[in-house]
């Protein structure tokens, strides 16, 4: 680790090595290799779903309309996106989820969650309550019954998903919660009428109920003022905040150097970490300055092209470097893994054919060369050697004996004992 501006993602350990029959391997060199880093490198992972359903292709994915009948696709879509994440996403929308009462497709997003963390992949549910892709049928009831049930919404989905999602995004875009008004919508409805601050401390405790070692994000595009005040009355109120969650959809361009660490200035005083939930740089022409919500541009075909692919390269490089080196940013996720989904935006990092793009393989650059830690152990007369690297898992071995050990932050000055098997 030869740059100090990534410093803080390292660690170091002392390790006493042993053979299987636990005596010390004396002076003997043992290969390590970073397999999986600590640090969340994610994308959206909508994809898992067909890629994993028991061919079932009925209400599995938010974008329905784009599913292909040909699961080999979205496996083989899925392979290369396991070839560069850690960390992913997945939709519970509560108008896709529970499209009809009572009838939540509970097995399509367990089919998938469980797809991910077989493969070693920290899985994130989006979002337990948005006042966006709201299940219609809540219209029917009051606000009081609307609010039982998102806390019911809430318990079942967190505890129905226990030891195999265990982070949520339990809250989504509160800033404009109160005030949306494209269409009405129950959370808007119960938002007005209970307030913010008593919904979200609602919704949060009902998910540490579940849960209470999950990790629960609040969520929002609002970057301003606004939703810093707003998280310091959250936590002044005692909500449960894990961890803060900042999108930056850049369909009208990259932010830049500057404004970044504006938000990252902004939201560093909290001392919470920081998640980089949603984030989009587009390949193809920018969005119109003048379009205020993202949605209202609606296009049939937005290529990517040979120059805008370069310059989202560019743009992922930068944006990936400073993020990283921020020492309260924990996790990254670029929203659209493969172009054409929200929006029909040229927004992945591979192209819709599943072709990869210059960004996909600059990613790759950064998380699987650069930012790694690879090399070999010397051990002393005694079996004892340091490893220093980036924290997250390894695997030691030699002479086809191997262990694996999780190298995480903190000193603890006793060494650890490592049995090769």
């Amino acid at each position: 680790m030869e740059n100090n501006t990534y410093q803080h993602r390292s660690a170091s350990r002392m390790l006493r090595i042993t053979d299987r029959s636990g005596n010390p391997m004396s002076n003997a060199k043992v290969e390590y290799r970073l397999t999986n880093h600590e640090f969340l490198f994610g994308s959206g992972a909508f994809d898992s779903l067909p890629a994993a359903a028991h061919g079932s292709f009925g209400h599995i994915d938010f974008y329905q309309d784009q599913i292909n009948p040909d699961q080999r696709f979205y496996q083989e879509r899925m392979e290369k996106w396991l070839k560069l994440f850690n960390y992913g996403t997945i939709p519970f929308y509560w108008g896709g989820f529970e499209p009809k009462e009572g009838e939540p497709l509970t097995q399509s997003r367990m089919y998938a969650a469980r797809f991910l963390k077989e493969r070693n992949v920290q899985v994130k549910g989006h979002p337990l309550c948005w006042h966006s892709i709201c299940a219609d049928w809540l219209m029917e009831y009051d606000n009081a019954t609307i609010l039982r049930k998102q806390i019911e919404r809430i318990h079942r989905e967190v505890s129905a998903f226990r030891g195999v999602i265990d982070m949520w995004d339990v809250i989504n875009e509160v800033v404009i919660m109160p005030v949306y008004n494209r269409y009405d919508n129950a959370i808007t409805r119960i938002c007005k009428e209970y307030g913010q601050i008593p919904l979200v401390k609602t919704v949060f405790e009902a998910a540490k109920e579940a849960n209470p070692d999950a990790v629960l994000l609040i969520n929002d595009f609002n970057l301003s003022e606004k939703y810093r005040d707003l998280i310091a009355d959250l936590l002044d109120a005692g909500v449960p905040i894990s961890a803060i969650g900042l999108q930056t959809h850049q369909h009208q361009g990259y932010m830049g150097r500057e404004r970044l660490e504006e938000v990252l200035e902004r939201y560093s005083g909290f001392g919470l970490p920081l998640h980089f939930t949603e984030n989009t740089l587009v390949s193809g022409d920018i969005m119109p300055k003048e379009i205020v919500d993202l949605n209202d541009y609606q296009v049939e075909c937005w290529p990517s092209t040979p120059e805008g692919e370069e310059r989202q390269r560019r743009e992922w490089k930068e944006m990936y470097q400073i993020l990283f080196g921020h020492p309260l940013v924990e996790a990254i996720t670029g929203w659209d893994f493969a172009d054409g989904a929200w929006l029909h935006a040229p927004s992945g990092v591979i192209r819709e054919d599943n072709s990869i793009k210059p960004a996909y393989l600059e990613l790759q650059r950064l998380i699987h060369k650069e930012w790694t830690s690879s090399g070999v152990l010397h051990t002393d007369a005694n079996g004892m050697a340091q490893l220093a690297g980036y924290r997250g898992e390894y695997v030691l071995s030699t002479a086809g004996e191997r262990a694996e050990f999780t190298l995480t932050k903190g000193e603890d000055l006793s060494p650890h004992t490592i049995q090769l098997i």
